[in-house]
């Protein structure tokens, strides 16, 4: 069974592994191969189901819940299990309460326990939430060592592919994100900074909530700070904003002083594909399906979106006489 993926972006490489894995011959197709410009390329990373409830429908909860289980068999090494840690200035300890009554899985702790968990933020906020359960891996290392795998298997990675070419596969997956014609689709644009500072060291991501503007900060490798992410309603490209970044820029000042002093390595806004519910749809039509509307959780549920459009073409190829 030949099946054609388009797309490279998380949603597009997580299909083909699964097809892979069940033993379909795969071709991926994406023009901007290797151009790393994509949603995905600024996402955080973090595999967080329990925290991403607050704001996303119960689905959210139930379909990532084995993501992180799907990226460590996938990739093993890259997952890091070290859960979520929820913060508030002390002005806003309310904001606690308020995520607290949303999400579940989290113990509530105070300033000895914060300490244990991030000496660095040791003594500088009397509340928070741990949600133990949670992971996060590194983006862009996941998507070259899922490309990477793929083309070790035998996955042929094309930029350009004839029109009769395509028409000869058994199947074609749409994994094009807001590119997509699905006119279902709108684009919710989001903003990110990379920050690096060897005076602060997290072991896991920190959400740290206002209530205006809550982001996150979610520590990579060589001393370097993912910090983000806006989400605006607009599919309008182009670099971050003045506003974002001072924002961004204040909360991680917030949440460590050192970070005043830090390099700003990389700013980046990514377009992310949603429906009107925020929530993904796998959708076939003809010998076609389509993976998209994966909104701001796209590592999270890239896995189950992926599973069911396989398990959806390996039924339907059961049912064949």
């Amino acid at each position: 069974m030949d099946i054609l993926v388009k797309g490279a972006g998380v949603a597009g490489l997580s299909v083909a592994h699964e097809l892979m894995s069940r033993g379909a011959r795969v071709t991926v197709l994406d023009p901007r191969l290797g151009e790393r410009a994509a949603a995905s390329w600024y996402a955080g990373g973090m595999l967080a189901p329990f925290c991403e409830r607050e704001s996303a429908e119960q689905p959210v909860l139930d379909l990532g819940r084995r993501a992180a289980d799907w990226w460590d068999a996938a990739l093993p090494g890259t997952v890091f299990r070290n859960g979520t840690l929820v913060l508030a200035p002390s002005r806003d300890t309310k904001e606690l309460e308020r995520f607290g009554s949303r999400t579940s899985g989290f113990e509530l702790v105070e300033v000895e326990v914060i300490a244990g968990l991030e000496p660095d933020l040791a003594g500088r906020f009397r509340k928070g939430l741990f949600f133990s359960k949670e992971a996060h891996l590194d983006p862009r290392r996941a998507l070259i060592g899922l490309a990477a795998k793929l083309a070790s298997a035998g996955v042929s990675l094309e930029t350009d592919l004839s029109r009769s070419a395509t028409a000869s596969f058994d199947w074609i997956i749409e994994c094009t994100g807001y590119s997509t014609t699905d006119e279902g689709i709108r684009g919710v644009r989001g903003e990110m900074l990379i920050l690096r500072s060897s005076e602060v060291s997290l072991s896991r991501p920190v959400r740290l909530l206002h209530p205006r503007f809550p982001v996150y900060v979610v520590p990579r490798e060589d001393h370097t700070f993912m910090v983000g992410a806006t989400m605006i309603e607009s599919d309008s490209g182009g670099p971050i904003t003045v506003r974002s970044m001072m924002e961004l820029l204040n909360a991680a000042y917030s949440l460590h002083p050192a970070f005043g002093e830090s390099e700003i390595v990389e700013t980046g806004a990514g377009i992310r594909p949603a429906y009107p519910d925020n929530l993904p749809r796998v959708a076939a039509e003809g010998n076609t399906i389509s993976i998209n509307g994966l909104y701001r959780h796209g590592f999270l549920l890239a896995p189950a979106m992926a599973m069911q459009a396989t398990d959806m073409i390996f039924e339907r190829r059961s049912e064949m006489p």
